[in-house]
């Protein structure tokens, strides 16, 4: 394990947005069938999840590394922030990253990065994340993106992320190569079985900065699947009473209130020896999205490379210009 890397568990959410896709994509029928002889799902379009953090820990078994510190938030009926509001939650804090290391699916080298990560938080310094630092996220840190859109074609995946023009490309029906080279996003295969969405990813690239250590395993394995409007609901109601809901206007995107059919489930598992214990999962649910003007039209969400922001005490290593491109 190169403990070069850095570790975080939660990532700060940042403002987002969706550029449009204009697309002519293929209808239900045209995508076939799956493995068991089912018709294939659409699950295009845009999905959002406006919580902090995105993760749902699972009903059962290993789930990840979760934040100890808390503070109080309020809600309105409609479960957007407000201050004061009918309801009163303790949720994870959005600005301090206090890691868990006491959660046994970690290996003791990263329980103990995770534990001076959490003191320099809680000193008033922090540390870079490929967010703060506008690097690509890979997976699974990439799915703390609030929104996100799938092009859902015969032989290729497309998911595109609120935050800083991220797009993963995924080969349907595809092995991995036989040597994969490490990239930011790692090669994703995928195939459906039954009316799930089967994505395994490999090789994610790990020596370089600002990579999560705990948010980068070396083999991430996700399932999507649609979910039914109550199902979905109720899912979002229990993630409500945990996590942070973050403020459309400040976000940039909300879930439609007024769309009530299938919601998106993904669930995922991350394996890495070198740092886990043991395999440990994860939920995220989604809803149809819109931005915060109520219309599916979003602009971009741009973030740029920024190697001067200070952090527990030096600067963050990243390369640097001389001279300007232009």
């Amino acid at each position: 394990m190169n403990m070069q890397r850095d570790l975080i568990l939660l990532a700060i959410l940042a403002a987002v947005a969706t550029p449009t896709f204009a697309q002519t994509l293929p209808t239900v029928g045209q995508l076939g069938s799956s493995t068991k002889g089912d018709s294939i799902p659409d699950f295009t379009g845009i999905w959002a999840h406006p919580f902090y953090p995105g993760f749902e820990l699972p009903l059962s078994g290993p789930g990840p590394v979760t934040n100890r510190s808390r503070i109080r938030q309020f809600l309105d009926n409609d479960g957007h922030p407000r201050a004061p509001g009918t309801k009163l939650l303790l949720v994870d804090h959005p600005n301090q990253l206090v890691g868990d290391y006491t959660n046994p699916i970690l290996k003791s080298d990263a329980a103990e990065i995770v534990k001076k990560h959490g003191e320099l938080e809680l000193s008033g310094k922090g540390h870079p994340t490929p967010w703060t630092e506008c690097w690509p996220s890979g997976v699974p840190f990439i799915f703390e993106n609030v929104a996100m859109q799938i092009l859902q074609q015969p032989d290729t995946i497309t998911i595109l992320y609120g935050w800083d023009h991220e797009v993963r490309h995924v080969r349907m029906d595809r092995t991995h190569p036989a040597r994969v080279t490490p990239s930011w996003y790692g090669d994703s295969v995928g195939h459906y079985e039954g009316d799930t969405l089967v994505i395994d990813t490999v090789g994610i690239k790990t020596d370089r900065p600002v990579a999560m250590l705990d948010l980068y395993g070396l083999h991430v394995v996700e399932r999507y699947r649609l979910l039914d409007y109550d199902a979905t609901k109720d899912a979002l109601e229990r993630v409500a009473n945990k996590n942070f809901r973050l403020p459309p206007v400040t976000i940039g995107v909300d879930v439609d209130p007024n769309y009530k059919g299938k919601g998106l489930q993904l669930r995922f598992t991350v394996e890495d020896e070198g740092v886990f214990t043991t395999p440990w999962s994860a939920t995220i649910t989604y809803r149809r999205g819109i931005n915060s003007l109520g219309t599916d039209e979003w602009g971009e969400g741009v973030c740029a490379e920024n190697p001067h922001l200070y952090f527990a005490g030096r600067d963050v290593d990243l390369p640097t210009a001389t001279k300007p491109d232009f």
